[in-house]
């Protein structure tokens, strides 16, 4: 499983114009919706916000992953956004958030659903995978790092 699958230019931002971690969160939200993953945007704004009250997605090391499943997706998709100066996400160590992965799946998606999650999570742990994602120029140069692995 690749993660350029789930990725796409029309879902990832270069430069989050947001800088609060709901506002980051709707404006992902709102790119999903923009494409027609979403049958009802509100209601998957809500699930990953319900998600959040569990515990912060702000995992570390400058990495969120906040997500969901639920009806109200038609397909596992991730939505991509990269913040140079940072966002305060309530993050694990503290340390502001610069790259959010936004994963939506249909509520009956388990396991396709947790293998893009665990193969995320796996290559953001490496730190030069991070910094090549921080240095990319684009989008595209975005898309390429995630390709590329």
């Amino acid at each position: 499983m690749e993660l350029s699958e789930f990725v796409s230019p029309q879902l990832t931002k270069a430069e989050l114009s947001s800088t609060q971690k709901l506002d980051v969160i709707k404006e992902l939200v709102e790119l999903l919706d923009k494409e027609g993953y979403l049958t009802d945007a509100d209601a998957f704004l809500k699930a990953v916000l319900e998600r959040e009250k569990a515990g912060s997605t702000g995992i570390g090391k400058g990495i969120a992953i906040p997500h969901s499943r639920t009806a109200a997706v038609r397909e596992v998709v991730i939505a991509v956004g990269r913040s140079t100066a940072g966002i305060e996400f309530e993050a694990l160590d503290g340390k502001p958030v610069h790259l959010v992965f936004l994963i939506a799946a249909p509520a009956e998606s388990g396991g396709l659903y947790l293998k893009a999650l665990a193969r995320l999570s796996r290559l953001l742990r490496y730190q030069e995978f991070r910094k090549k994602l921080m240095e990319a120029k684009d989008v595209q140069g975005i898309l390429d790092v995630i390709s590329s692995e």
